[in-house]
């Protein structure tokens, strides 16, 4: 059987200091920022990587945020980058958890700044599940990158059988994904630099998989309660993250409270969007949005229907 590794009973503290941020079961994860020279900053980005990433991802976009009056933070989550047991599964709760916990410590280090997250791919995936936390305080707004809403219900039969089954026949198997014919970005250096940085997991557990799978299930179910404003960003190149699922996901997402959502599709755009040779685009409409210089067209605007006319009857 899948197994995963939450947190613990333990109940300390929680902290921040410069480089780290410690959970309330006593877990130490790396935290990084980036920091605006204006005091206080215009907003708060909390940055949460994707599958096998690290908090490092946000370095490019956050420097440029800087510039722009936005703070950034990012951390490692549970099994990932420099964070504990990594390459094993928290679940899903911890991950949401984790999330929120963070966002109480920022929000009272910056209590007059609002805060977003912007979860990227599998990050995105947690910010929505956190998004739909009862009674706690959540973001003042969200940003999805690509995010990861590819549940069991629209994967092929045999590919949701097939996870099952290993699954529970072997979880601690490691698949590497290389026989996959994927470009997951333009920018091939980036991509050459995250296959030499040995932080970023290469081989990954079955069970941890299933987990994934789990969370993108949560995810996509959260997205017609959803009611924080809302940015989502996709790229018309996505080889990851499908357009017909993202496309049901966004009708969801709109069925309430749409007015404060707003969705941007790049037709030149690969899953990773914040890396991408034209990602500096991406960046201005993330600084526009954040600090509402002026809006975002909606998913009804023109520009945006291109990316989605072979699915819109």
């Amino acid at each position: 059987m899948p197994k995963i590794y939450p947190a613990s009973a333990n109940n300390v503290q929680q902290s921040l200091s410069k480089e780290s941020f410690i959970t309330k079961d006593n877990v130490t994860l790396p935290l990084y920022s980036w920091l605006p020279q204006t005091n206080p900053p215009k907003a708060i980005i909390i940055a949460v990587h994707g599958f096998n990433d690290y908090g490092d991802f946000f370095k490019q976009p956050a420097k440029f945020l800087a510039k722009q009056g936005i703070a950034s933070y990012a951390y490692d989550q549970r099994g990932f980058g420099r964070a504990p047991n990594r390459g094993l599964w928290a679940g899903v709760e911890t991950y949401a958890v984790d999330l929120l916990q963070l966002t109480a410590l920022l929000g009272k280090k910056h209590p007059e700044t609002p805060i977003y997250w912007l979860g990227e791919s599998m990050g995105g995936a947690v910010a929505l599940v956190a998004a739909t936390a009862k009674n706690l305080k959540t973001a003042d707004g969200i940003i999805l990158a690509a995010p990861a809403i590819w549940a069991r219900k629209n994967m092929p039969w045999y590919q949701q059988a097939l996870l099952w089954t290993l699954s529970r026949t072997v979880p601690w198997m490691t698949l590497t994904g290389e026989s996959l014919d994927i470009v997951a970005s333009d920018n091939r250096e980036m991509l050459v630099e995250l296959g030499q940085d040995p932080l970023v997991i290469k081989k990954t557990r079955v069970e941890v998989i299933y987990g994934v799978a789990n969370l993108m299930d949560a995810a996509l179910a959260s997205a017609s309660t959803l009611n924080l404003k809302t940015l989502l960003l996709y790229g018309e190149k996505d080889e990851i993250i499908p357009k017909k699922p993202t496309f049901q996901f966004i009708r969801n997402l709109l069925s309430q409270h749409a007015k404060n959502k707003r969705v941007a599709c790049y037709k030149e755009g690969y899953h990773m969007l914040l890396r991408d040779l034209k990602a500096e685009v991406v960046w201005k409409d993330i600084s526009t949005w954040v600090t509402a210089l002026e809006p975002i067209p909606s998913f009804e605007a023109e520009k945006n229907r291109r990316c989605f006319d072979d699915l819109i009857q």
